[in-house]
């Protein structure tokens, strides 16, 4: 990347791909870690985490699964917008567990019930995490609880997380899939960043890849960048890539205001806020001075 030996980085620091090496701790981040690894070592049936969409949800279950021990077994599906015979196949796959690709439904249940055993007689706790569960089909749904039927007297002997944009407390709420919605023991909503916060994700970031020296971004900056994203990671990371390249342009070390505006103005999410944000101040301002010239005339 063009702008990295300027500002002394040796890897860029405002990627979108989840890295958990970048993992920043805020408040609402490592209380849902915290979450996590409580349930998980409680040996809880089914987790959710929701989050609006670049809140950091595909991030924290990545830094989940790095950071469980090594006696937790682990699946993780992606993309579960599956049918439930598809679904069973790729548990199958990701726990390595050998089926033919001629089973029907009720066998592959029977074959991961079998492995589920297996583990469990080695110690083994079995971790399966979902991302994007609010596309995932009701029935597929309801497989997956039919899938943690399977218990000891102290445990269950599968897991399931669940990640998911608000939608999915929307799909849970369906009476079909009601028994799972009643087995959802542990639950945390992702939230934004705060303004102090951005300040240290940012500074965070940057120390990751490798940077060293005075504050990269001006307060200034950072207001304006927090007012444009409201605090969403994602798009926090793309409007301070954008303003960096500017910075850069000019040849200067430090992303002043100005260059935050030019950046938010490109990225289309932000803006948009941005301008929505301006107009209902106007309006509101607007209204102040009406009622307040209202109250002169009486």
């Amino acid at each position: 990347m063009i702008y990295l030996s300027h500002f002394g980085l040796r890897e860029p620091p405002f990627g979108i791909t989840p890295d958990t090496s970048f993992f920043f701790a805020c408040a609402s981040s490592q209380e849902a870690l915290n979450t996590l690894l409580v349930a998980v070592a409680n040996g809880e049936g089914f987790i959710k985490i929701t989050g609006e969409v670049g809140t950091g949800k595909t991030l924290l279950c990545r830094k989940l699964l790095a950071t469980l021990p090594e006696s937790c077994v682990t699946a993780y599906i992606p993309n579960p917008d599956l049918e439930p015979r598809t679904l069973l196949f790729a548990l199958c796959d990701e726990l390595h567990v050998e089926v033919n690709a001629d089973l029907d439904q009720h066998r592959l249940h029977k074959a991961l019930n079998h492995a589920l055993l297996g583990f469990a007689r080695d110690r083994k706790r079995v971790v399966i995490c979902l991302d994007e569960t609010q596309a995932m089909p009701l029935e597929t749904l309801e497989t997956l609880r039919l899938l943690t039927n399977l218990e000891t007297e102290k445990r269950k002997l599968a897991q399931v997380i669940l990640f998911g944009q608000p939608e999915l407390d929307r799909k849970l709420a369906h009476e079909s899939v009601r028994q799972l919605r009643q087995r959802i023991t542990f639950q945390h909503h992702l939230g934004t960043l705060t303004r102090e916060e951005l300040a240290h994700y940012l500074a965070h970031r940057l120390k990751v890849a490798g940077y060293s020296g005075d504050s990269v971004f001006s307060s200034p900056a950072v207001r304006a960048i927090h007012r444009a994203t409201r605090g969403v990671p994602r798009l926090v990371n793309i409007v301070a890539h954008k303003a960096m390249m500017l910075a850069f342009g000019e040849g200067v070390r430090q992303v002043r205001a100005r260059h935050a505006r030019v950046a938010i103005a490109d990225t289309p999410a932000a803006s948009s806020f941005s301008a929505r944000h301006w107009a209902w101040l106007a309006m509101a301002c607007l209204l102040a001075g009406s009622g307040i010239g209202w109250l002169m005339l009486k």
